[in-house]
């Protein structure tokens, strides 16, 4: 099979080609395992960060990706029901412990034993993978394979963030950034609050003149202050300044929901002039998003398909996966990025 492999990590600003395309041994899928024939893929900011090593691979070479979408044609001895020729997803999660206090919660996103699709286990960015029959999900028949792969992550972790946001109708929303996922929740808010106002904040003026044609109330640069105050703010931008430009734009008792699952520049936090009286006090909140559970990508596609949501996105080959990663680095392309591989 043909595949995009990652052998080391290494900085996007001096190797704009850290993939290399490879023809390896078709996977055999383990006892509780099944053998998927990819036929698409999302490129995801999490990509951007396994290859410069903010959230190293376990191993190398490695497969990334984890926005996958394929046909499931093998299985192992293992697996209860027979799946062949079913389509189906996976996501972030490829498999947690299943005993702790959080798997038994429904939280498998904080076990301790969570194995990542990508990062811990060879992902999509390939013609054929394997994944845990636990953690696969019915793709509705309402999306094609290349409109669904967004959804099993930014669509997901959207979902979740706006869960963790506590955002009721009528209230203020933030969106700090604009890519994949901000999208789609704006695509999500304006159907399960109808009243709430959007207010979009992206460095980048193509990207907030996509949030205006999507229904944004407004839309400004990250440093702006919005001219209303905010009683939730979702930050999906890789840096940490939007962190306190956020905290200043929060209402009182507000909540800001970090969709990130590292921020780059680690030590520029220790240089930002946080103000616990301006950016703080009066019982503001900073919730942070780890993960996806397996529930959360089975009640958004289902949310999705029965709300008419389908993401914005810009289609590559398997073999420009490369452009597709600095497509996204540079925010050259609107929406989504996706591998059509079969």
């Amino acid at each position: 099979m043909n595949a995009m492999v990652l052998k080391q990590c290494t900085s996007l600003e001096t190797n704009q080609t850290p993939l290399l395309l490879e023809e390896l041994p078709v996977p055999t899928p383990g006892p509780n395992e099944v053998l998927i024939k990819v036929s698409a893929c999302g490129v995801c900011h999490t990509e951007l960060d396994e290859i410069e090593g903010r959230t190293p691979p376990a191993f190398f070479p490695v497969i990334l990706g984890h926005q996958v979408v394929g046909i499931i044609i093998s299985q192992g001895l293992e697996v209860k029901k027979s799946m062949i020729g079913q389509r189906v997803g996976v996501a972030w999660i490829y498999s947690s412990c299943g005993k702790c206090e959080f798997c038994k919660s429904g939280r498998e996103n904080l076990c301790s034993a969570f194995k990542a699709t990508g990062r811990d286990k060879n992902g999509g960015y390939a013609e054929y993978m394997t994944a845990s029959e636990k953690f696969i999900y019915p793709i509705p028949d309402f999306f094609s394979d290349v409109e669904a792969a967004p959804l099993l992550c930014a669509g997901a972790i959207g979902n979740r963030s706006i869960a963790l946001s506590n955002l009721k109708n009528g209230q203020n929303l933030g969106l700090m950034g604009f890519g994949a996922s901000a999208h789609l929740v704006l695509k999500m808010v304006r159907d399960l609050f109808p009243s709430t106002k959007v207010f979009v904040f992206s460095r980048n003026s193509e990207e907030r003149s996509f949030a205006d044609q999507l229904g944004a109330s407004w839309s400004g640069d990250i440093s702006d202050k919005s001219p209303e105050k905010l009683h939730s703010i979702i930050d999906t931008t890789p840096v940490w300044k939007p962190v306190v430009n956020s905290l200043e734009n929060l209402e009182k008792g507000g909540r800001l929901v970090i969709n990130a699952i590292r921020k780059e520049n680690q030590d520029q936090n220790l240089l930002l002039k946080l103000s616990y009286e301006k950016h703080l006090w009066m019982e503001k909140e900073i919730k942070t998003v780890a993960n996806v559970t397996g529930k959360d990508v089975k009640d958004f596609l289902k949310f999705a398909a029965a709300s008419v949501i389908k993401p914005v996105y810009q289609e590559y080959r398997l073999k420009d996966a490369n452009k597709a990663l600095m497509d996204l680095k540079n925010k050259s392309i609107k929406g989504a990025k996706v591998l059509k591989i079969h």
